[in-house]
């Protein structure tokens, strides 16, 4: 029980590990668990929608996918040019704690190696995450948010995602909360 124990609190660690990306961007902030999160979210939404995926793989490649971060850190396409991290050392000391060590090394793998249906369901889930950050900055007046916009849609896998993200950055990310209903914005009430 203590190593799950130690699993849990290496997997809290992500909720305090940036994504570094977001410093080129020139402004927003999100950590490696919050990024996950919606991932997960969107995977799940993603695999839905295919008639062929396996649902309840796809959210463990999004939930898992990411977890050697808690010891890498985030690494950027700036600093992946320069730096070189031992990912698979990072899996494999964490995977001989874990009573499903083998599950975790295979998931980690299989997202990497983005083969499998969802896999590339998962990647896809883990660029619109990206791609929905880009669009929130941009509706805030973050003007860098259109160049890096093309660069994740040309990540895209899947016809789905591509539809999906055409979708997303027509879309106006503050408005889905905000219905037409003069009267309930005007007397807070129906």
């Amino acid at each position: 029980m203590k190593s799950l124990a130690n699993f849990f609190f290496e997997v809290g660690m992500l909720k305090r590990t940036p994504r570094s990306g977001f410093q080129f961007l020139g402004s927003g902030a999100e950590s490696v668990a919050e990024h996950s999160y919606r991932a997960a979210i969107i995977g799940f939404t993603l695999a839905r929608l295919d008639e062929k995926a396996d649902v309840g793989r796809v959210l463990q490649l999004c939930l898992f996918h990411d977890i050697p971060e808690a010891r890498t850190g985030d690494l950027n396409y700036v600093n992946k040019k320069y730096v070189q991290v031992d990912e698979q050392r990072a899996v494999d000391d964490l995977a001989e704690t874990l009573p499903f060590g083998d599950d975790y090394r295979e998931l980690v793998a299989e997202f990497s190696v983005q083969e499998s249906h969802e896999a590339q369901l998962a990647h896809d889930a883990d660029q619109l995450e990206m791609i929905l950050a880009l669009k929130e900055y941009k509706d805030l007046g973050n003007r860098y948010a259109d160049e890096w916009y093309p660069f994740s849609v040309r990540r895209l896998k899947t016809d789905t995602a591509k539809r999906l993200a055409e979708s997303i950055w027509s879309t106006d990310s503050s408005r889905w909360w905000f219905d037409d209903d003069e009267d309930w914005w005007v007397k807070g009430r129906r």
